[in-house]
């Protein structure tokens, strides 16, 4: 594999200049924005990432005010308790997406949320004292105890709440398999952690976030 220089060099010769490069570039949130979101953020946040999966996001995003509604604005003590029944009738309701398997989700993922409070004292805690060094093995957790957060949707998920994280997108699956690191999409455990080996010698070797390194590396291909 290429080395972080190399990478830098690439995406400098991309964009023409530093500050063109470092504006183009996320910033994850501080450990301390992270353990300052509320659970029900967080669970609203969950919930918000399964309803994306394979739908438009402006379309969910557009729903989003009447599901803080039907789910009490995702207290996750209340959707708790919400009954197979109660979630049968939301699907006449024409104001959100009307899909019973990621609505079932919600009541599910609200168990995690408080099993994690329970655990760590807040979802926030856990994720902000994750060490991003290991961070498929919070993918593998969340996908584990979660409802409907397996393939991708864990990762997108901490991307959306702001902790650092890769992503393997096309374009990173392809820059990945460019440098050698891996021969197809990483879906076992074997390539997740190839993939993450990598990511944490660039890590080491430049000192930027995984978010940053991983859009610099898919700024390598198909460009």
């Amino acid at each position: 594999m290429q080395d972080y220089r190399w990478l830098h060099e690439y995406c400098l010769n991309r964009f023409g200049s530093a500050e063109a490069l470092e504006a183009r570039l996320p910033q994850p949130k501080a450990a301390e924005q992270l353990r300052a979101i509320s659970d029900d953020r967080y669970l609203s946040l969950i919930a918000l990432r399964v309803f994306r999966a394979g739908l438009k996001h402006s379309l969910v995003d557009a729903k989003w005010p009447a599901f803080e509604e039907v789910f009490f604005g995702f207290d996750p003590e209340k959707v708790v308790l919400m009954s197979a029944e109660h979630l049968e009738r939301l699907m006449v309701d024409t104001r959100i997406i009307r899909h019973l398997g990621k609505l079932r989700s919600v009541p599910r993922n609200a168990q995690l949320v408080l099993d994690l409070r329970a655990e760590y004292g807040s979802v926030g805690n856990l994720i902000a004292d994750w060490p991003v060094e290991d961070i498929i093995g919070l993918w593998r957790l969340l996908a584990k105890r979660g409802a409907q957060l397996g393939g991708q949707s864990a990762p997108r998920l901490l991307r959306m709440v702001g902790k650092d994280t890769w992503v393997a997108t096309d374009d990173v699956v392809a820059a990945l398999k460019a440098q050698g690191i891996i021969d197809k999409a990483p879906t076992s455990q074997r390539d997740q952690a190839a993939a993450q080996a990598a990511f944490n010698q660039w890590h080491s070797e430049s000192g930027r976030p995984l978010c940053q390194l991983s859009m610099m590396l898919a700024l390598t291909v198909n460009h």
